[in-house]
């Protein structure tokens, strides 16, 4: 009884955070592309489209966590060999988008910081 109302509110509880992630990813495009205008028109400093860049990418690796959160969820009602198999190769590929990503963010902060 306990174990199906479990499976029961995980299924209700997937596509709530799935959705959440779809929405991060999607506000912060929608953000982004409203600063780049922004950067685009001023054209008044370089580093603009930097920053411009850096918040989609805190943007996409939140919406990307999300993402997966909604998988290991999924996986864990009922996980078949088959499911696991994919949770493996979804979760490596999100891991390693968010590896790079995150990367890329340090190294652009680095570059907007100033000298000395």
């Amino acid at each position: 009884m306990i174990a199906q109302f479990l499976t029961d509110a995980l299924q209700q509880l997937v596509p709530l955070i799935e959705g959440a992630g779809a929405f991060v990813i999607a506000l912060g495009a929608v953000i982004a592309f409203v600063r780049f205008l922004d950067a685009l028109v001023r054209r008044t400093d370089p580093h603009r489209f930097v920053t411009v860049r850096l918040g989609l990418g805190r943007y996409l690796a939140l919406g990307l966590e999300f993402q997966l959160a909604g998988d290991v969820l999924r996986t864990a009602v009922a996980p078949t060999l088959d499911e696991l198999a994919v949770l493996a190769a979804v979760a490596g590929i999100r891991t390693a988008l968010n590896f790079f990503l995150n990367r890329e963010i340090k190294e652009e902060q680095r570059q907007l910081e100033p000298a000395g």
